[in-house]
């Protein structure tokens, strides 16, 4: 019995990929080019990847956000889960990381679903509300520049609907968040976030230590 979380050595993290991951071959292969890059630890753990697909199927969810797609593996997962009619509007503003995930996008049968902004991610969800899409938003899941946390989230809060979730990465920060000897930029403004969001009585809120740190907030 434990009335905390588990930490999770290598060992059991092993033992937990074998007995609950169930990741489709075109993702294993995504996710293992994508490991070739220098920026590869900007790809979130599969286990989480799979937790967000849960949520799409649990909530439903016909029109999911992404605010940072590197190279696409998320964006497939959650492509993955959503219906025939349903669709994932991917905001980047590097094109040629997602050229990378778009072949697979196309092989996994989900590129119709998917379309991708390119440019200033804040630009690109400014242009979704001038559009009208203010509460058209089942799923939002943020994991860009830390930096503009505070404002992709406050975008994002526009565009999701009542009851809707915005899922917000990174936010534990290899355990940078608490380690006051860290002073950099995207380590305070994470802190920032994560003090302000706790407080927030627009949503409904849970932090988990899934991969790298999981915000859940549900707009009220």
């Amino acid at each position: 019995m434990a009335n905390q979380t588990i930490n999770l050595s290598r060992q059991l993290h092993q033992y937990l990929l074998e007995n609950s991951l169930r990741e489709p071959a075109v993702m294993k292969r995504l996710r293992d080019k994508t490991a070739k890059l220098p920026e590869c630890n900007m790809q979130i753990a599969p286990e989480q990847g799979q937790f967000m697909q849960l949520l799409v199927h649990l909530m439903g969810a016909k029109r999911v956000l992404e605010v940072g797609t590197f190279t696409g593996y998320s964006a497939l997962a959650m492509a993955l889960a959503l219906p025939d009619e349903g669709e994932l509007i991917c905001c980047d503003l590097n094109s040629e990381w997602a050229a990378i995930g778009r072949d697979f996008w196309e092989e996994a049968g989900v590129d119709k679903k998917i379309t991708f902004l390119e440019g200033d991610a804040r630009r690109s969800l400014a242009g979704l509300l001038e559009s009208g899409g203010e509460n058209s938003i089942d799923l939002a899941f943020i994991d860009a520049d830390k930096e503009n946390y505070q404002n992709y989230f406050e975008q994002c809060l526009l565009l999701v609907r009542k009851g809707g979730l915005i899922l917000i990465d990174n936010t534990l920060w290899n355990g940078a968040v608490c380690d006051l000897n860290n002073q950099s930029p995207a380590t305070r403004s994470i802190r920032e976030f994560n003090r302000k969001i706790v407080t927030d009585e627009r949503i409904l809120l849970s932090q988990l230590p899934l991969g790298d740190g999981l915000t859940m907030a549900l707009k009220k």
